[in-house]
């Protein structure tokens, strides 16, 4: 063997074990399993998972996801809030119409943004922020009639920027009581 290739393969034999020793951690993220925490807290490290089901689903006026396989914002977020708060030890009050779930969230800042909260527009339709990245770029999900399916964007998008912003009512997050203990059996 060639000198470089020997150098190569000690390099390797060191390398692969001290940068494995590393992995646990960033499995831990990866792999968006919660830590042992408040179930308020786990509701929102189940969000990602749970809205991720939705992508590309068929947006109908009224559709129910496990029903018809289609959904509409309210049927969207319900769904994904039910998700997460089961996984979670915790149940979701019940389906509110896009207005009467509005009128139950309460307007947050920008930095304050996480897992679940909705931006909201002046005509009052909304989009879930389902991830927050460690760098704070925010990923959203929403139900889009014109493209006729659930549809995903990042706040690095040209189109956050280009519509969500200029049409911008706020940040809003849901009251903690619609978020309750689960019923035991």
């Amino acid at each position: 063997m060639k000198r470089s290739t020997i150098h190569l393969i000690l390099v390797l034999i060191w390398a692969v074990p001290t940068l494995a020793s590393y992995a646990p951690g960033l499995e831990a993220q990866r792999s968006q399993k919660p830590v042992k925490s408040s179930p308020a807290v786990l509701f929102r490290q189940f969000i990602p998972s749970i809205a991720e089901q939705f992508f590309g689903m068929p947006v109908v006026f009224g559709g129910r996801p496990e029903l018809t396989g289609s959904t509409d914002n309210s049927w969207l977020f319900y769904s994904i809030f039910t998700g997460a708060a089961k996984k979670a030890g915790l149940r979701y009050k019940t389906f509110m119409p896009m207005d009467l779930l509005l009128s139950n969230t309460h307007r947050i800042r920008a930095e304050e943004v996480k897992n679940g909260d909705l931006i909201v527009l002046n005509n009052n339709f909304a989009a879930m922020v389902y991830q927050v990245d460690p760098g704070g770029r925010m990923h959203f999900i929403y139900a889009s009639k014109k493209r006729g399916q659930v549809t995903t964007f990042n706040s690095d998008n040209i189109v956050y920027y280009a519509y969500w912003l200029e049409h911008f009512k706020g940040f809003f997050r849901i009251n903690e009581d619609l978020l309750m203990p689960a019923r035991h059996k």
